[in-house]
């Protein structure tokens, strides 16, 4: 999924950059997306892009855009000093009134249809707790946000629903830190904090050295079931996983089974071990390996179904019976 950049006005003048994604429906519920001390980089856009699949219309501004537009670093040693220079210069309240500017873009969009959520990791996270008092979104979800125990007597403010997702083992929020901001939110039930243990500060950093697959799917699975609540959009996956098998066992038409996936699916056929990844590798062994091989009495026996808002690319309940 290619997104694209498009201008934002500032509230005082200037303006600057924000990449959008949309879904491939072309419209949705909106996600702003605020960035990490890296800028607007690959890692962010792909963000964007994976959430823009998952049926949102996303907004990620260029936050540093008043000290120099268009910074994009990677993770290297080099680029860590750097990044934390532009942190040293960074007016969190001038962001602010950015992130109004960019929600204000966001639903001034052809695209946009519903609500508004906020998500940002490290200092996005530090940004998505802010906006969530600040700027009115109708929900919040915060990645190892640097910073909160600053803000969190004004907890109070906060009125919609909010994940603060927090890793157990990141310095920048120690334990005295993690029980303030948990304090802060005693009898909150709509603030959801989760502490995740063993992993360290950007657990869900592809890439990164810190990098937590398990840590970080959960995190995301507890994400998208918050912004499926609250923002939409809907889906019927029970009745989209039995027309995802009427059309690979019924009909057998290897072009609609693929039309009831993502736009990069995979399958991890578990006895043979085979599949593919990727819709081109995938059609190409549905064609030729599954679908049109399968005996003509091959028929689904259900064992367990499971199916939530988290695991929409991941339906698994069938066996299947062949003759003998």
């Amino acid at each position: 999924m290619a997104g694209r950049f498009i201008t934002v006005k500032a509230k005082d003048g200037g303006s600057f950059k924000a990449y959008l994604a949309t879904p491939d429906k072309g419209s949705g519920p909106g996600i702003v997306l605020l960035q990490e001390i890296f800028g607007i980089n690959a890692y962010i856009r792909g963000v964007a892009d994976y959430y823009a699949e998952e049926g949102y219309v996303v907004l990620a501004p260029d936050l540093f855009w008043r000290i120099e537009p268009g910074i994009e670093l990677g993770f290297t040693d080099e680029d860590r000093k750097r990044a934390f220079a532009y942190r040293e210069k960074f007016d969190v309240d001038k962001s602010v009134d950015d992130i109004a500017a960019t929600i204000a873009a966001l639903k001034g969009l052809p695209e946009f249809k519903g609500k508004v959520g906020a998500i940002g990791f490290c200092l996005g996270g530090l940004l998505a707790y802010l906006s969530a008092f600040r700027l009115g979104v109708d929900c919040a979800v915060s990645y190892y946000g640097v910073g909160i125990e600053k803000v969190a007597n004004e907890a109070g403010k906060i009125k919609c629903p909010m994940i603060l997702h927090i890793a157990e083992k990141d310095k920048w929020t120690p334990p005295p830190v993690v029980n303030a901001i948990k304090g802060a939110f005693e009898g909150r039930p709509e603030v959801e904090i989760y502490v995740y243990p063993g992993v360290d500060h950007a657990f869900s950093r592809k890439g990164g050295g810190n990098f937590d697959k398990p840590a970080s799917m959960m995190a995301h699975s507890r994400s998208i079931a918050l912004f499926r609540k609250v923002l939409g959009p809907i889906y019927n996956l029970s009745a989209l996983w039995d027309n995802h098998c009427y059309y690979e066992f019924g009909t057998r038409d290897v072009d609609a089974t693929m039309a009831t996936m993502v736009a990069q699916p995979y399958v991890n056929h578990v006895p043979t071990m085979t599949g593919g990844v990727g819709a081109k590798e995938l059609s190409r062994f549905y064609k030729n390996h599954f679908v049109n091989s399968n005996p003509a009495d091959t028929r689904l026996i259900p064992i367990s179904r499971t199916i939530g808002a988290g695991n929409s690319r991941q339906l698994s309940f069938t066996a299947l019976r062949t003759p003998g």
